[in-house]
């Protein structure tokens, strides 16, 4: 896995108003059961990005807020122009490299990201642009006019600068369209990369139907198992809560057979190799590893491949103790990271499980790719 040198921030600008979307705010508009602007979140890997600024309208109320499963997210508050919220989201921003991403945009890939961030250095920004493929006209006072094409470009978003000198640029220039803009008004060097076709900007309802129809993607499904044996002296940990219990269970981590369980459901869907070939028991790093810290691993892992979790449900085999006093408080754990749903089962006095000597855990994750562009 390829690891940018340079140390990014990633602003998502959502804070217009959506006026052409017939006044709902296109932003928070659900795509594939996400808001929109969480799509140009999911992409982003700890590998290129540090941290992600989200730029909010201010007064509103976003929902579907990840924890910081792989790049830490923070709000800010955008202004009256879109030069003014991206200053406020700058203002967030502590990297050294920043990149500005319309979360209108929410078809950006990696590799589009990585060829910015290599193009991007300490006197250089860069854009992404497409040559214009349609015949151009120009309309004055009813005149109809023929513009020639040729050497014309479309510029995309992200567009990637050096934090300090961006805030500077735009400092002095917040009536510009977009920050290459301001970047050149203030005699800066811009360079270029090739966008994306499938990077296009949702603007008009016919966007969004164009969105959702590339979103149906493909859905796949896989299952994991996990068994531990109940022990004296050991913690008994399940989705990441500590459940009161006089017995815990034996393992090389800390034996949180739930989420072992779901870590492999998750992977399997995602066609990746179980835990025990990515955390091996043999390794010395992974005992007593919380496993909490291992599925965040996982879950980076899946996205990389472009994959999103869309829902996990798993059943949890016990005969002692009893644990569905403990299923909220686990299910608002692992909510942090997709929509989990878990049920505990008695042994009915079968097997090991039944005499309190195991206990066992099945779980189903359902993931979904929108593969068209990945």
């Amino acid at each position: 896995m390829i690891v940018s040198e340079k140390s990014v921030s990633f602003v998502i600008v959502a804070g217009g108003s959506g006026m052409r979307m017939r006044g709902e705010m296109k932003q928070f508009m659900m795509l594939g059961g996400r808001p929109l602007w969480r799509w140009s979140y999911d992409v982003l890997t700890p590998e290129n990005v540090k941290e992600a600024i989200l730029v909010i309208p201010q007064g509103s109320k976003i929902n579907h807020v990840p924890e910081s499963l792989t790049v830490p997210l923070k709000i800010a508050y955008g202004g009256k122009e879109r030069a003014e919220s991206v200053m406020n989201g700058l203002k967030e921003a502590k990297c050294d490299y920043v990149m500005v991403h319309d979360a209108a945009r929410p078809f950006l890939s990696v590799n589009l990201i990585r060829s910015l961030i290599d193009a991007t250095d300490e006197n250089h920004g860069a854009v992404p642009v497409l040559p214009v493929s349609d015949s151009l006209k120009k309309i004055d006072d009813d005149n109809i006019s023929c513009v020639d094409r040729d050497g014309l470009y479309v510029t995309q978003t992200p567009q990637s600068f050096p934090r300090e000198k961006l805030i500077d640029s735009l400092r002095d220039n917040l009536k510009v369209k977009d920050e290459a803009e301001a970047w050149m008004k203030k005699g800066h060097e811009l360079r270029y990369v090739e966008g994306e076709r499938l990077n296009f900007k949702v603007t008009w309802p016919e966007d969004m139907m164009i969105s959702r129809a590339l979103t149906e993607g493909i859905t796949r499904t896989g299952t994991g198992y996990d068994i531990h044996r109940l022990v004296p002296e050991r913690k008994l940990i399940l989705g990441g809560i500590e459940i009161d219990s006089r017995l815990g269970l034996l393992g090389h981590s800390d034996a949180d057979l739930l989420t072992h369980a779901v870590m492999d459901s998750i992977l399997g869907a995602a066609g990746l190799p179980d835990i025990g070939n990515i955390f091996p028991a043999s390794d010395e790093k992974f005992r007593d590893a919380d496993s909490i810290e291992l599925l965040r691993e996982v879950m980076s892992m899946v996205s990389a491949e472009g994959w999103h979790v869309e829902f996990v449900d798993a059943v949890v085999q016990a005969q002692v103790p009893r644990l569905n006093a403990y299923r909220d408080a686990i299910i608002e754990s692992m909510r942090r990271f997709f929509e989990f749903n878990v049920k505990f089962k008695s042994a009915e006095h079968i097997d090991d499980s039944g005499d309190g000597l195991s206990m066992s855990c099945w779980a189903a994750s359902t993931l979904r790719r929108a593969d068209i562009w990945h």
